[in-house]
């Protein structure tokens, strides 16, 4: 087979707590990108929800005498019906308490990622670091995805999701630098030199953290205060009491990434000497908010960070990032 055509085999995936995404590349070297919302609902399994589901024109699966909607239908659906959606991953990794957790994220992966183009199409998927601040097993996580691909007919690897940001955005520091991926359950870093790993880890603080804290000192529920955020805060130059807790958290999240990264740098044995000042990129839906990396380079400046830092910037498709790196 020539060596152009086996180039285009092989896909990304990023397996996020709030959005999976899928990469591939098409017969014309194009990275094409599948997105949908890690979510669910389980309906009734009769002829009138059936008939409802029809006539809203959302779609639905049945699987083990059990139905569901899955993605955004699902909760556009729960908007409509005043109901929450269920969530198969909880800070990052599977949740410990959805029993339908395993069967869902196979139909939802499988529709995005849709049928191998060859038998055993290789796929990465994207795994968080080793938590640092929660005993949640990784391994246990990674068997279970493992097993998902290989079911739906793929021969699955797994990259650290710190070092897939790496791979998508710092190709011309010659993978070297620090990747931080932003998520709504976890935030991943990972410190690289020249493509690996010298440093990785998540921890259990990330887009949901900011919600749960502002929604217990303001009285309001999370949904809530996670829509303020959603529409937009500038962390900078908060406009109300809401934003004003949301700018608070955010300052704090950072704050608490960027001494985790010191501490452990500091504190690990034969780490490379980085002889040029390195980059750091921010990718993911937390890392969206206005102002976000200006509130970076203030944190930064304020603490006595290990490595000198030429430059702080933002993913160039921060939603995408995880999924294109993984597709690298």
């Amino acid at each position: 087979m020539p060596k152009e055509s086996a180039m285009q085999y092989g896909k990304g995936l990023d397996v996020g707590t709030v959005n999976l995404v899928a990469a591939e590349q098409n017969d014309k070297g194009e990275v094409v990108l599948r997105l949908k919302r890690n979510a669910f609902m389980d309906v009734p399994v009769d002829a009138y929800t059936k008939n409802m589901l029809t006539r809203l024109n959302v779609p639905y699966v049945v699987q083990n005498k059990k139905m569901y909607v899955l993605g955004d239908h699902a909760f556009e659906l729960a908007n409509v019906l005043n109901k929450n959606t269920r969530r198969p991953m909880k800070d990052g990794l599977i949740s410990p308490k959805e029993s339908d957790a395993l069967p869902v994220m196979k139909l939802l992966i499988g529709s995005i990622l849709g049928e191998p183009r060859i038998p055993n199409e290789v796929c990465y998927y994207s795994v968080p670091g080793d938590p640092i601040d929660s005993d949640m097993s990784v391994v246990y996580h990674k068997d279970l995805f493992d097993a998902v691909l290989r079911a739906l007919g793929y021969k699955p690897h797994h990259i650290i999701e710190g070092h897939a940001i790496v791979f998508a955005e710092l190709a011309e520091e010659d993978f070297t630098g620090i990747g931080i991926s932003c998520g709504g359950g976890m935030f991943n870093a990972c410190v690289s030199y020249k493509s690996m790993p010298a440093l990785f880890f998540s921890t259990s603080r990330g887009g949901d953290w900011v919600d749960n804290n502002v929604a217990n000192v303001l009285g309001i529920k999370p949904a809530k205060a996670s829509l303020i955020k959603e529409k937009g805060v500038d962390l900078m130059k908060p406009k109300t009491r809401e934003e004003d807790a949301i700018a608070i958290y955010y300052r704090n999240l950072i704050n608490y990434t960027l001494t985790n990264i010191k501490e452990r740098f500091m504190a690990a044995e034969n780490m490379p000497s980085f002889p040029d000042p390195i980059v750091i990129v921010f990718s993911g839906g937390t890392s969206l908010a206005g102002n976000f990396i200006e509130l970076v380079r203030i944190v930064i400046k304020e603490m006595e960070f290990p490595l000198p830092v030429k430059e702080i910037r933002l993913a160039s498709d921060p939603l995408n990032a995880t999924a294109k790196g993984a597709l690298t």
